[in-house]
């Protein structure tokens, strides 16, 4: 019997960014899931403020070399890896110059939103999934962390839906609290036009709101599960109303057991 394989794209993973909630779940959920059995990939942006030579950053040359256009404009993937020897697991990397190589993650040093945020979150999340077409790997399961993961639920049913890779991938996302107060984008919604995802698709990130595009990824994905204790409550109100299966808010001694069962259940 083939095992179960499971995508994790997530926003942040340490060591290569400081420890928060989501970064210690972006490095130890994959870690506790091959663990348990079950084969894994996973993937983050390359950040300009990952320190490449410290976290031994390689290109991987066989799958760089696509272009992503957004708003009719060529932008080169960059695929990168690193080893993570006392886990025994690879961290693929998204890098691209006019994207990721400044060094902060959302906002400038005076905390001003990038306004390319919403290209940034296309990018990522295409390159992603081009990136796993090249590998041939089909996941079971594709669990996505945090905002700027928060398209590939709608690329996966929508513009991925006919690729035999992903026909039978389940896609959980993940909510958690990781707000942010500057609207994308006003033009957001003509640059995520793609195959097959048209204006209907996308009507609710009108107003490109963290809450609107959270609701997207909600609606278009197959399972959620509240991933801090302290969600907006419109959006828990929203989950709560949903009926698809959702998965409460687990501790840190909880949650690796609790998502791989989870998992199951989906499959």
């Amino acid at each position: 019997m083939e095992k179960t394989k499971i995508l994790f794209v997530s926003q942040e993973i340490t060591p290569y960014l400081p420890e928060t909630e989501m970064s210690k779940i972006g490095r130890y959920l994959p870690q506790g899931i091959q663990e348990l059995g079950k084969e894994i990939r996973a993937f983050m942006p390359r950040y300009g403020l990952v320190n490449e030579r410290r976290n031994q950053l390689h290109e991987v040359i066989r799958l760089s070399g696509m272009n992503i256009i957004i708003d009719d404009t060529d932008h080169s993937l960059i695929i990168k890896v690193a080893s993570i020897q006392s886990a025994r697991m690879q961290v693929y990397f998204i890098d691209n110059e006019d994207y990721f190589h400044r060094k902060n993650m959302f906002a400038d040093n005076e905390d001003d939103f990038f306004k390319d945020n919403d290209e940034r979150a296309i990018f990522f999340s295409r390159g992603v999934l081009e990136t796993v077409k090249k590998l041939r790997w089909s996941p079971d399961i594709i669990h996505c962390h945090g905002w700027i993961t928060s398209l590939i639920p709608l690329y996966i049913k929508k513009a991925y839906h006919d690729d035999p890779l992903f026909q039978d991938s389940k896609v959980v996302y993940s909510v958690y609290d990781d707000d942010f107060k500057t609207n994308l984008d006003a033009n957001f919604r003509k640059k995520l036009k793609f195959d097959n995802i048209n204006s209907e698709d996308t009507k609710i990130v009108t107003d490109a709101s963290f809450l609107n595009l959270s609701k997207l990824a909600i609606n278009n994905a197959d399972a959620i599960i509240k991933g801090s204790p302290n969600i907006d409550k419109s959006l828990d109100e929203y989950i709560n109303n949903l009926k698809k299966p959702v998965l409460d808010y687990k501790s840190e001694e909880e949650y690796v057991n609790s998502y791989s069962e989870f998992y199951d259940k989906l499959i």
